[in-house]
């Protein structure tokens, strides 16, 4: 199952992305963007880089203003940390891969005074973007290339539901799926603001998009929590560890 979820992680990587070939990487780099989290790179299963693959995988990101990152499956590629680790590069984190049937996702109540909707006008696009990033503690502002790529995501096949404040008319979380693949999607974006947090939002989010999933086919849905709290959240809605996710980068 790991290949198969690190084979569709390279298809998804690549939408909406300009891509390189480097060595055993696949690099890709997001148009509009510096966030490390949309510009990263997959290796090859079974990669074993040699340091001229790694110095020109950081030059092309460099070259770009990108941080030199990697998102991948190290079970796949074992020899590929500690040739990254030689270069000079930092293991920001190590997270389980969850996965889960959507046919089998434990349902989960709505929280009270919160709604659950797939976003439809730009406000609410917009919505999602500014949750997820808040969240993440990124700072860039809410562009219009931003919303046209979350409109387009869900116009490819993509999925997003939006948690709000149904007394203050405002987002309280978010959460997407993406392109589903020969029955596959990856739940992405998971986001809950500060002062809605432990309330239960971001399970419903989770089952939401999960039930989402399953009308649309998906037939294997995964994810990696940020740590042990949100692993608990999937976990309850029925996710299970399968093996660990390695984010990577060379600051």
């Amino acid at each position: 199952m790991l290949t198969d979820i690190e084979a569709y992680l390279r298809q998804a990587a690549a939408y909406g992305r300009d891509t390189a070939r480097i060595g055993p990487f696949l690099a890709t780099f997001a148009p509009g963007s510096a966030s490390p989290y949309v510009n990263y790179a997959i290796p090859d299963d079974g990669a074993q880089p040699q340091p001229a693959d790694v110095s020109a995988l950081v030059a092309a990101y460099a070259g770009r203003d990108r941080t030199p990152r990697l998102e991948y499956l190290p079970d796949l590629a074992p020899a590929v940390e500690p040739a990254l680790l030689a270069a000079g590069f930092t293991v920001e984190a190590r997270m389980p891969m969850m996965v889960c049937r959507p046919a089998e996702a434990v349902p989960v109540p709505v929280p009270d005074g919160i709604e659950l909707s797939v976003p439809q006008s730009r406000a609410e696009f917009a919505g999602v973007v500014a949750v997820q990033r808040a969240a993440f503690g990124e700072d860039e502002p809410v562009t219009d290339a931003a919303i046209e790529g979350l409109v387009k995501l869900l116009a490819d096949g993509g999925l997003a539901v939006l948690a709000r404040d149904t007394e203050r008319g405002v987002p309280a979380g978010a959460g997407v799926a993406t392109v589903v693949i020969d029955g596959t999607t990856e739940l992405v974006g998971l986001a809950v603001p500060q002062r809605y947090r432990r309330r239960g939002i971001a399970a419903a989010v989770t089952a939401q998009l999960s039930r989402l999933a399953d009308r649309a086919g998906v037939t294997t849905a995964f994810l990696t929590p940020g740590g042990d709290v949100a692993e608990r959240v999937y976990a309850r809605v029925g996710y299970r560890g399968i093996g660990d996710m390695l984010h990577i980068w060379h600051l």
